[in-house]
């Protein structure tokens, strides 16, 4: 028996002299606490300690003072460019049915064919036009509220959202600019409280408990 134990140790100890050294030696409470969720089974030849593979914070690479989620600025690129793709989507369905209607007592023929085409894309690039500036214009009220105020809430959505249906319908006088004012506050309205209703209705179900 000691002939097999001390044969064990030597082996062992000259594969830890070959792979690094002799590894540490972790009683069975030290290692109980170490998750081994979605990794391979360590191998006790490994000279890692396997506290070092806890992980317990975030682990991202952010510059001083930068926040983990992206601001108004860095949204409003997307925002913009995924209205006006939007609205080019959506005013082509809207051309093509227009030419559908107009040229149906015509025969299917290159003449109609163009007519269709055209009524696509001036109606796709009318539509991308007016969301790509309703975005635009959300965005430059929401980042210039933002830096006015200092903080970022609900209420720079409500307020963009009402000077940006303000000053798109602006052209048609006081009873559009006020109409515009309603429908923008009504729409980012509803966003923010589609944006927090989780907060909503967790605080309201916890307030029926007590």
């Amino acid at each position: 028996m000691d002939n097999n134990s001390q044969g064990s140790g030597g082996f062992k100890g000259g594969l830890g002299g070959i792979f690094g050294g002799g590894a540490p030696e972790y009683s069975n409470t030290e290692l109980a606490g170490v998750p081994l969720t979605g990794m391979s089974p360590l191998s006790p030849y490994l000279n890692v300690d396997p506290r070092y593979l806890v992980q317990d914070t975030d682990e991202f690479i952010l510059p001083t003072g930068a926040s983990k989620t992206r601001g108004r600025f860095e949204l409003a690129f997307f925002t913009i460019g995924g209205s006006c793709m939007t609205g080019a989507a959506l005013g082509a369905i809207n051309g093509l049915r227009m030419g559908l209607k107009e040229t149906r007592d015509m025969t299917w023929s290159k003449p109609r064919n163009v007519q269709i085409l055209n009524m696509v894309t001036r109606q796709g690039a009318s539509w991308a036009n007016s969301l790509g500036s309703v975005a635009l214009l959300y965005s430059a009220f929401g980042v210039a509220i933002e830096k006015a105020r200092g903080a970022e809430d609900d209420i720079n959505t409500v307020a963009a959202g009402t000077l940006t249906g303000m000053l798109f319908k602006s052209a048609s006088g006081l009873k559009g600019a006020a109409r515009g004012g309603l429908v923008g506050l009504a729409l980012s309205g509803a966003y923010a409280v589609y944006n927090n209703w989780d907060h909503l209705t967790g605080s309201s179900s916890s307030s029926r408990l007590y």
